[in-house]
């Protein structure tokens, strides 16, 4: 290869790591709901979330085109192309979920993992459902209670794979601590696409309480 064609190649290559590093230490900062930490063990942590206000949107089909459709839905929504008046800041972490994170029926989607996904945006700290910008159709907006949450945290691409086995493996971790839960998983996404997977935090949520 050509010293010139060598050179523009590893020019390129500093460049996208530099923007991925730039994204990645912004992503760093974004805002996220305070928890208290009540027990952690490595990769698994009980978590004690306050009462937080959610925007949430239901889109059907396999869940990682769900995802992605319902994140158009809401970014739309907080950054008010959607919508007349402000725009809120982003926040972390995308949630997602089948519709029913407590329920002890099977989920609603079934073994390629179509169905109907939910899709949700945290909202800003100190906003509540009387203090934000009325949603388009399709959104609601909602104040979730306090609640007590397993999780476990992980890197990479978050594929259906990767997500059922990190399933199995915090169930396996409460199992061994005799709690047997039958909620169904929430996903929490921390990270933009462009993120390279080894840098990325994701997490698996099963409600306790």
């Amino acid at each position: 290869m050509r010293k010139d064609v060598m050179a523009g190649v590893a020019a390129v290559g500093a460049a996208l790591i530099g923007g991925a590093a730039f994204y990645y230490l912004r992503e760093r900062q974004t805002e996220e709901p305070d928890f208290r930490p009540l027990e952690s063990d490595g990769d698994y942590q009980i978590r004690d979330y306050p009462a937080i206000t959610v925007a949430e949107t239901v889109v059907d089909g396999p869940r990682r085109d769900a995802l992605d459709q319902g994140f158009r839905i809401l970014a739309d929504y907080i950054f008010a192309r959607s919508r007349d008046g402000e725009k809120l800041a982003m926040t972390v972490p995308v949630m997602q979920d089948s519709g029913d994170p407590m329920a002890s029926d099977p989920p609603l989607f079934d073994d390629d993992l179509e169905g109907a996904w939910r899709t949700r945006f945290v909202m800003p700290d100190g906003r509540g459902t009387d203090d934000l910008p009325d949603p388009p159709p399709g959104i609601d907006l909602v104040e979730l209670p306090p609640r007590k949450v397993a999780v476990v945290s992980f890197s990479g691409v978050a594929s259906d794979r990767l997500l059922a086995d990190q399933e199995d493996r915090l169930r396996g971790w409460l199992a061994r601590r005799g709690e047997i839960i039958s909620a169904e998983p929430e996903y929490a996404f921390y990270n933009s696409p462009m993120i390279p997977g080894p840098l990325r935090r994701n997490e698996v949520w099963l409600a306790l309480s």
